[in-house]
């Protein structure tokens, strides 16, 4: 455990953490808003679990896990009387069983097949699953996400299972857009949070907008968003070796 504490994720943490803030609160009074109403999630995927409860100590309130294999790892070591952790990345229906418990929130469903599994598995153990709907912005092959025509079709489907809440939206736009194009997928964004919100739909509370990474946070927070996933920007450049 103590040669943890000289891991270079700490140092970079330490050393990115309040500058992160600074951009946040910086972009945040560019939208109009206060970064209070902007929620910092940390991205740890490959990041130690020594390394993500430094984090946690150090302020870190929220941390998202992109493959369940990883959150299974970490799990017991997490604290979450301080910290909320989600699941951030693709899920398999047959991963779904792990969940309940270990989750506050699921930010990448896509499929109504993925969402009834959920309502199964949470409803099983007494829970509600809290879920943000993923939304392809890009309308990439290679990616998940509810296209953005079939998303008010798609919300209406999923709000009505019973132990499911919709508490928002989730998109990752293209790696290759330009600066310009990412600015109209995050305003593009924006404007469909704002349409689902305006149609107040029982069981569907539009709290969150989960779009921008450590690349285009800044621009994300400017169009709309109110929870950014930030990870390399905050730990440093991941272990290519440590998972992907």
């Amino acid at each position: 455990m103590t040669e943890n504490l000289f891991d270079p994720r700490i140092a970079a943490f330490d050393e990115n953490y309040p500058r992160i803030l600074q951009r946040l609160e910086k972009a945040a009074a560019r939208a109009g808003k206060n970064a209070s109403q902007i929620t910092l999630l940390a991205a740890t995927k490959t990041v130690p679990l020594p390394v993500v409860q430094y984090a946690i100590e150090k302020g870190i309130r929220c941390v998202g896990e992109n493959r369940v294999q990883e959150l299974l790892e970490k799990s017991d070591g997490l604290d979450r009387t301080k910290c909320d952790v989600q699941l951030i990345g693709r899920l398999q229906t047959n991963k779904v069983k792990f969940l309940p418990g270990r989750v506050s929130c699921i930010q990448s469903v896509d499929s109504l097949r993925l969402a009834r599994e959920i309502s199964r598995q949470f409803g099983a153990r007494g829970e509600t699953a809290h879920i943000l709907v993923e939304v392809n912005i890009g309308r990439e092959e290679s990616k998940g996400g509810v296209l953005p025509e079939a998303l008010a079709e798609f919300i209406d489907q999923v709000r009505e299972l019973e132990h499911i809440s919709v508490r928002g939206l989730m998109a990752i736009p293209p790696a290759e857009a330009s600066e310009r194009e990412l600015a109209k997928y995050f305003s593009a964004m924006h404007q469909y949070y704002v349409d689902i919100t305006a149609k107040k739909m029982d069981n569907v509370s539009m709290e969150f907008l989960s779009m921008g990474m450590s690349a285009d946070f800044e621009l994300a927070v400017e169009c709309g968003s109110n929870m950014v996933r930030i990870g390399s920007a905050l730990f440093g450049a991941r272990n290519p070796q440590a998972g992907r």
